[in-house]
């Protein structure tokens, strides 16, 4: 079996569902003496209000360990991530592999875990992003479901499923139909069903003090069933025979997982909850006849019932319905499970079953069980992926191959390269950033008004102390002199040494204005304070009209802030005429020169005003 091996397991159940192959085998690795990662289910389809539960359990999981990750035994760690839940959206897909990858490595880093084994239950596209970005030994896909029938969007997962089975180095399948499915794009497969812990049920000594108290207290025959209650489980058919037969009593145990209206209100049926693994046996060995009651669907014909062998491993008879897996069971096994191929034909096996005392036939059950356990099988799957592992590192080195693939490699980098190319050429080399700037500005003819308003630029447009301040002074004191106001108002709240107000008045002072005929507002912390406080002036003073001066692209903004707080103030937007921040030329391309029509900082003042118009529709200041 595997040793001293690095494996990480990307799941799609997690590690608290109910116990089956996933836990079983990764723990028996874990004993082994490899260390395991085990990476809860991250999805196949958008959750919905019946998961609400699952989300708040996985919310709280996380919490219980760093980042996500917590150990649950020697050598087995289990990350339990918080990712968005929409697995076919790109954008969301992208962000989650952000998410994912940042935890997995910075992990793996710590904890000296290289060069790992992948063994994936999950064939989705966010699995393909962990896998496609690990460095890995092998890749093992172990294909347990028909994934199609389960995900919101089946042709995303069948690409996806397409593209992980023909990437692994080994392929499990559950059964023989997702045998033949596989077959056709690896020719690696091998068919392993669920097996059984079969020491479980074997070192089980059942006694009068053994049995379960809520089975204790259900009388008469009982016709049971284990494992969760969801919605490929035929109600109808459990209702027919709890009618049918008001004698026996059918008990469910597992977990509710599916509307069960259909079966409500019915004495004889009993539903008794998720238990733990360790005392299935105690239920199971109550039971007079077990049954796998599942509906013949596109989905579970690529089912195989793990509690099949566990019914078996106490030699139990089953009835079952005509499930592929199950007939192909029979075949191999001699036909020692019961078939119902409808609801009549159901009951008629279980009342024949019932009472049934056949040691032979018990026998055979508990053999086929032992040749099913979980320990024979983990270890021929071990045997496969050594095999595999050795096959890899003798592998001579295929020159052809590693060419073509740097080739093609190669060929994308290019057409990535030409694209970024292209979108920068498109952004920095046209005028579509400025055309996309233009609803931003408002600029009105100046006249005469009953003051001058100015807000200064504290940080800016570019982020850096003082910015904005000195051009929009200056074109502050030549509307005074051109006589178009007898008064400023100087608005900031920004302080870098001194005020910014108080040096503004300073510069316009210099400049020719009588201090007398300068008021300054210095409380304002941005536009919105900028606007309220300087309207608060306005009011005392008894002004009606004003000329407001700033940033060409900051007077959209400070418009909607305006017309939002409903003073009557008649307002002429009157900008800097020409901002050295926002300063651009047209290129002029037959004298040679720059061609280039905006830098980065334009773009990310532009950008910002427009987020800051979002941030204040928000906010309600807008």
């Amino acid at each position: 079996m595997l040793k001293g091996e690095n494996i990480i397991c990307i799941s799609s159940i997690d590690w608290d569902f109910i116990w089956q192959g996933h836990q079983e085998i990764m723990s028996t690795f874990a004993n082994n003496g490899n260390k395991v990662l085990f990476i809860e289910n991250t999805g196949v389809r958008s959750p919905g209000i019946k998961d609400i539960y699952r989300l708040k359990k996985r919310f709280g999981d996380y919490f219980k360990g760093i980042k996500g990750i917590r150990k649950v035994a020697e050598g087995l760690y289990v990350y339990s991530p918080i990712v968005l839940p929409f697995p076919y959206s790109r954008i969301a897909r992208q962000i989650n592999k952000r998410i994912l990858l940042a935890v997995i490595n910075r992990w793996m880093k710590v904890m000296g875990f290289s060069n790992p084994i992948i063994w994936t239950y999950l064939p989705t596209g966010t699995a393909l992003d962990i896998i496609n970005n690990v460095g890995k030994k092998i890749l093992v896909y172990y294909c347990v479901a028909d994934f199609f029938e389960l995900a919101g969007s089946s042709k995303a997962v069948k690409k996806a499923e397409d593209e992980l089975i023909r990437k692994s180095d080994v392929v499990f399948a559950q059964g023989r139909v997702l045998e033949e499915k596989c077959r056709p794009l690896n020719e690696n497969v091998s068919i392993f069903p669920p097996g059984v812990k079969i020491e479980a049920f074997e070192n089980f000594r059942p006694s009068a003090d053994t049995v379960p108290s809520d089975l204790k207290k259900i009388s008469g025959t009982i016709v049971g069933y284990v494992g969760g209650v969801h919605k490929h489980i035929d109600f109808g058919l459990l209702r027919y025979i709890a009618e049918a037969h008001p004698e026996w009593s059918l008990v469910l145990v597992g977990p509710v997982q599916a509307d069960i209206r259909e079966i409500g209100g019915l004495k004889n049926i009993h539903l008794l909850g998720k238990k733990d693994f360790s005392e299935l046996p105690y239920y199971i060995n109550g039971f007079d006849v077990c049954i796998i009651p599942y509906l013949n669907t596109e989905y579970t014909a690529t089912v195989y019932p793990t509690k099949l062998n566990e019914y078996h491993a106490l030699g139990k008879p089953v009835v079952s319905t005509d499930l592929p897996e199950i007939l192909n069971f029979n075949r191999e096994n001699g036909g020692i499970v019961s078939i119902g191929k409808d609801k009549s034909e159901f009951a008629e096996q279980v009342s024949l079953s019932v009472g049934e005392k056949d040691s032979a036939l018990a026998d055979k059950r508990i053999l086929s069980a032992r040749k099913n356990s979980w320990a024979a099988r983990i270890e021929r799957m071990s045997g496969l992926i050594e095999e595999t592992i050795e096959k890899k590192s003798r592998s001579p080195y295929d020159w052809h191959k590693n060419f073509l693939a740097l080739y093609k490699t190669s060929g994308r980098i290019v057409k990535a390269a030409l694209v970024v190319l292209a979108a920068y050429l498109f952004i920095f080399y046209t005028p579509v950033v400025w055309f996309m700037a233009e609803p931003l500005k408002i600029t009105d003819t100046p006249r005469k008004a009953d003051a001058i308003v100015v807000f200064a630029g504290g940080v800016g447009e570019s982020g850096e102390a003082g910015q904005g301040y000195l051009e929009r002074v200056e074109y502050a004191v030549e509307l005074y002199k051109a006589g178009f106001a007898k008064n400023i108002v100087f608005s900031s709240g920004y302080m870098y040494i001194f005020k910014e107000p108080l040096v503004m008045k300073a510069l316009a002072v210099s400049l020719g204005v009588p201090a007398e005929a300068i008021m300054l507002e210095d409380r304002a912390r941005n536009t919105y304070e900028n606007v309220k406080f300087s309207e608060k002036i306005l009011q005392d003073k008894k002004w009606d009209s004003i000329l407001l001066v700033s940033s060409p692209y900051h007077m959209r903004r400070v418009s909607m802030v305006f017309k939002k707080t409903g003073e009557k103030i008649e307002v002429a937007y009157t900008p800097i005429p020409q901002s050295s921040f926002y300063s651009h030329k047209t290129a002029n391309y037959y004298s040679g020169g720059n061609w280039k029509q905006i830098d980065l900082r334009q773009i990310e003042g532009i950008l910002r005003e427009y987020s800051a118009i979002a941030y204040y529709w928000w906010k309600g200041y807008i």
